[in-house]
C-alpha cells in the first residue's frame, strides 16, 4: 500500500506552513490519576489463536489482488465468516480504473453487527493483496504478487474474531466491519510514472463518496497491518490532525490493559491510507492503526512491506491479540 511516511526538508517545510508535527515527539505525561489508574479489562477475551487462523485462510486463497482467482474466492468467504457470526451482510460493487487503465473489479465488505443500533462505530481494514513486491530486497521479485498476510490478511482476520466474539455478548453498540477492496495497486516503484497519492485506497475513496443512506457512525479506527513481528503503533499524523480524540481514546485503552508497550505515546509520520478519503469525503473522523518502525532500512512499516516475506512466518500472535483487546477495551467502555 501506498502510506507514505514524509521526511526531509520538504516535510518541515510543509509541515512549518500548515502546523503539522511530522515527526516522532516525546512521551506525554499522563497525570499520576492516568498512570495509577486500575482499569479491569472490558468484555470478552480476544483470542489471537483464532484471529491468527482467520490470517491463515486468507492466505490460503494465494495472492488477492484484484481481479484475480483468489480475490474472488477471499470475498465470499469473508462475507460467509461474518454472516456466520451473525452479521448483515452487503457488498459494494464498481469498476474502479487502476493507475495504469486497468478495470479492477471492486468488491467493499460491510458486515454490520446490531444493524438496528442506531449509535455505531465502523472498524476497517483493506483486503486486496499488492500485486508485486517491489519493495522486495531482491529485485527479481519486483514484479511477482505477495502473500500480504500482514499488509492485508491481519486487519480482516482481526476484525472477524471481534465479530466473532462479540456475537452473543449483547453489546448495545452497533458496530460495523468494512472491508475496503483495492487498495493496494497503486503505482509500482519500478514504474517510471510519478506517484500523485490518489493511485492508493479506490475503495474507500469509493465507499466514502458512495455512503449508505444515513451512514453516520460516531468514528472509525483503520487496521493496517497488525500482525507483524516487532510491530509498535505509533501515533499516525494525519490521524491526530482529523481525529485527536479517537487517538487518545484508543492508546488510552491499550494503557489501561496492558498493552502500552505497543501503542507508544510518541507520534509518527502522515500517511496516505484508506482512513484518508474516509475523513475527507465522508467526514467520519477516523484514524489509522498502522506500524512505525523508524529505525529499520528496509522500510518504515517494517522489512516484510511489499515483500515477498510478508507471509505467516512473520505473523505475530501476540500483536493480534494486542490490537484485537485494545478494540474489544474501546467498544465495551464506549
Amino acid at each position: 500500500m501506498k502510506r507514505k511516511y514524509m521526511y526531509g526538508l520538504l516535510a518541515l517545510i510543509i509541515a512549518s506552513i500548515i502546523g503539522w508535527n511530522v515527526w516522532p515527539s516525546p512521551a506525554n505525561s499522563y497525570s499520576e490519576e492516568e498512570e495509577t489508574e486500575n482499569v479491569q479489562p472490558a468484555g470478552p477475551d480476544f483470542n489471537a489463536d483464532s484471529a491468527y487462523a482467520f490470517v491463515q485462510s486468507q492466505c490460503d486463497f494465494g495472492p488477492r489482488y484484484m481481479n484475480s482467482e483468489g480475490h474472488e474466492k477471499c470475498a465470499q468467504w469473508i462475507m460467509d465468516k461474518f454472516k456466520e457470526y451473525g452479521c448483515k451482510v452487503t457488498s459494494q460493487k464498481a469498476d474502479l480504473r487502476g493507475y495504469d487503465g486497468t478495470i479492477l473489479k471492486s468488491t467493499n465488505i460491510m458486515a454490520s453487527y446490531n444493524p438496528e443500533a442506531t449509535t455505531r462505530v465502523m472498524l476497517c481494514a483493506h483486503w486486496d493483496s499488492r500485486p508485486w513486491a517491489d519493495n522486495d530486497p531482491d529485485s527479481n521479485n519486483w514484479k511477482k504478487p505477495i502473500i500480504a498476510a500482514n499488509d492485508a490478511a491481519s486487519g480482516v482476520g482481526v476484525m472477524i474474531e471481534l465479530a466473532r466474539i462479540i456475537k452473543d455478548s449483547k453489546l448495545p453498540l452497533g458496530v460495523d466491519f468494512v472491508c475496503f477492496d483495492a487498495e493496494d495497486w497503486g503505482i509500482p516503484q519500478w514504474s517510471e510514472q510519478e506517484d500523485p497519492g490518489d493511485t492508493w485506497a479506490l475503495g474507500a475513496q469509493y465507499f466514502s463518496t458512495n455512503l449508505p443512506d444515513g451512514y453516520a457512525p460516531r468514528y472509525g479506527i483503520l487496521l493496517d497491518m497488525v500482525g507483524g513481528i516487532g510491530s509498535k503503533f505509533y501515533k499516525e499524523g494525519m490521524s491526530m490532525q482529523y481525529a485527536p480524540e479517537i487517538v487518545k481514546k484508543v492508546w488510552k485503552a491499550a494503557r489501561q490493559i496492558g498493552y502500552g508497550s505497543f501503542f507508544p505515546d510518541m507520534e509518527g509520520g502522515m500517511i496516505t491510507d484508506d482512513h484518508i478519503p474516509v475523513n475527507q469525503n465522508a467526514n467520519i473522523p477516523c484514524i489509522d492503526i498502522i506500524p512505525y518502525f523508524p529505525d529499520c532500512e528496509q522500510s518504515s512499516f517494517g522489512p516484510t512491506w511489499h515483500t515477498l516475506a510478508d507471509n505467516m512466518d512473520n505473523i505475530d500472535r501476540n500483536t493480534l491479540k494486542a490490537v484485537g483487546q485494545t478494540m474489544v477495551q474501546v467498544l465495551f467502555t464506549e
